[in-house]
């Protein structure tokens, strides 16, 4: 093999193009452009062991540049796509917003779901604007609730139930509540990866939201969520809660129809009994009933159907029953979803639909005034600034809880004053 002399970095800047090949003969020195060929053609540096004479091997190479230090050129119209100037998006007016959820909007209502979340003054400010605007568009929709202890497969079956209800010819809103850590306060927000079917379906919404440390995961803001949803056309509203903590109370007082997915094997019936959130239940659904599983779902869906003769109702005039369904096999999906259509329709024929329609909105008031004086309280200054003094004398025994609280409201009463 002939010795080629290795290319310079002035002299890669002049080659424009070049073909490397093991062809015999008298290769040009590398480097150096041969203008009376198409492609300047040269012996590599190296060539496989095994390579045969006749072998061809090829590259390219493209002329450098010597404006910036990293080979881009100074102008950045010559830059691609990837590394330009991000642009900021328009600001949306109140106008935008309800235009474009009113139209279906995905990206708008992803806006203004964003919007609401927020916890900038001037956001909440244009946030409930959007929401006064769009309100005669809400209520529509049927909202269920879905709970269940960590593992019982609740995202496998909304996505299974939402499909079915797609194929049925509605719109499908998945609002999912994913626990926000009380130690690094962030959240995974890993149930739209877990739908991945129902995720690409244009007629389903999956929104995950953290769930900030709030009782339940859900406060104001997935309330707000409901609505914006509601009026950008979905008519059901699936609310997927943490499933631990206290969270289904607060879910309960959301939505019209609340579902408990359970497991095989949970406990005796007492042990059942205990769970509060059994009360709270209009449906209590053995998942995962298939395969080596489905003897054992049968036995456990007699277990809390015998419970529920010891539990009241959760919703007036209505029997709660415990059903059986696979998220994986679709069996028991219709049968569920019938149930949920009688329910509705026994519950707006005697009035309790209604009603719950209008406690909800009242309780929704009053947690909204509950909230906006929490927060009155501790972000006044006189409070950060006392806050800390009377914090102390309680850990060093000098004042009771009591008086630890009778201090900071008296301050606060004066502030205010």
């Amino acid at each position: 093999m002939t010795d080629n002399k290795r290319t310079t970095p002035d002299a890669l800047h002049t080659t424009q193009d070049a073909t490397f090949t093991t062809g015999e003969g008298k290769a040009p020195e590398l480097g150096v452009k041969n203008a009376n060929a198409e492609g300047s053609t040269y012996r590599p540096d190296w060539v496989p062991e095994d390579a045969k004479k006749d072998d061809t091997f090829a590259c390219h190479v493209m002329k450098g540049v010597k404006e910036m230090h990293d080979g881009l050129l100074s102008s950045s119209a010559h830059l691609a796509p990837s590394v330009r100037p991000v642009q900021r998006r328009k600001k949306l007016t109140v106008a935008d917003y309800v235009r474009g959820i009113e139209q279906g909007d995905r990206v708008i209502l992803s806006r203004a779901i964003t919007l609401v979340e927020s916890n900038n003054k001037e956001h909440f400010k244009l946030a409930q604007q959007v929401l006064q605007a769009i309100l005669p568009r809400t209520g529509k929709a049927l909202r269920i609730g879905i709970t269940g202890v960590p593992g019982a497969g609740k995202s496998t079956f909304i996505e299974a139930f939402g499909n079915m209800l797609i194929e049925a010819g509605y719109k499908v809103a998945v609002l999912a509540v994913d626990p926000t850590s009380q130690v690094t306060k962030g959240s995974i927000l890993g149930d739209k990866t877990r739908m991945e079917t129902l995720t690409k379906h244009p007629d389903a919404y999956i929104r995950p939201s953290p769930a900030g440390g709030t009782l339940g995961g859900v406060a104001r803001k997935s309330r707000e969520t409901m609505l914006l949803c509601e009026a950008a056309g979905y008519d059901i509203i699936l609310v997927e809660t943490v499933g631990v903590g206290q969270s289904e109370v607060t879910v309960r007082s959301m939505v019209d129809f609340f579902m408990l997915i359970v497991l095989t094997g949970a406990g005796d019936e007492l042990q059942g009994i205990k769970k509060g959130v059994m009360e709270l239940a209009d449906a209590i659904v053995v998942n995962k009933a298939d395969g080596d599983n489905l003897k054992r779902a049968l036995i456990a869906r007699s277990d809390y159907d015998r419970m529920l003769h010891y539990i009241r109702p959760a919703t007036e005039k209505w029997k709660t029953q415990a059903y059986t369904c696979s998220a994986v096999t679709k069996d028991g999906l219709d049968e569920l979803w019938d149930v949920i259509q009688e329910f509705t329709e026994q519950g707006k024929e005697n009035g309790v639909f209604l009603k719950r329609r209008q406690e909800q909105s009242l309780r929704w008031v009053r947690d909204m005034i509950d909230e906006h004086l929490h927060n009155l309280f501790f972000n006044n200054v006189v409070i950060q600034g006392r806050m800390g003094e009377v914090e102390a004398a309680v850990l060093d025994g000098e004042m009771s809880e009591s008086q630890a609280v009778e201090e900071l409201i008296g301050v606060f009463d004066k502030s205010i004053k």
